[in-house]
């Protein structure tokens, strides 16, 4: 069965049903960890017995800090859940030279967005030419 979650994730990460904010972490983690993102690009809450549309106006979740340990870099995102960037978890560049988004990708199609605090964090741990390595795996800061 499938039908509409009534649930929404604002840009700025805040998890909101049917009109109402979810404040509580451990059910917005329990609900992240449901999701997942199609072909389409449509997000779904994927349970063993249903799925439900979600509607995500950006990213399904944000990453909030970097850390460089060893040679990856290693993600905080706003569920507290920890990402290494690297072959299976990607960092995608959107957006223009002059407004640049910056994607990690976590899990079944869903991505983070790269805060500006975290952005700004990664391009100290940058090269020269705005790259990162992560995992043996290098990806561009700014959009090709």
């Amino acid at each position: 069965a499938s039908g509409d979650s009534l649930m929404v994730i604002k840009a700025d990460g805040r998890w909101f049903h049917d009109g109402g904010e979810i404040r509580r972490p451990a059910m917005v983690r329990a609900f992240a960890g449901l999701l997942r993102r199609d072909d389409d690009g449509q997000h779904w809450l994927v349970t063993p017995f249903e799925k439900q549309s979600i509607a995500v106006e950006d990213a399904a979740f944000i990453a909030t800090d970097v850390a460089r340990q060893d040679d990856a870099l290693v993600f905080r995102l706003n569920t507290d859940e920890v990402v290494v960037a690297g072959p299976d978890h990607p960092l995608i560049a959107r957006g223009n030279a002059e407004l640049p988004a910056l994607y990690l990708g976590v899990r079944h199609g869903c991505e983070a967005r790269i805060n500006r605090s975290t952005w700004l964090q990664l391009v100290d741990l940058a090269d020269a030419d705005l790259t990162v390595s992560s995992q043996g795996a290098r990806f561009s800061l700014v959009p090709a």
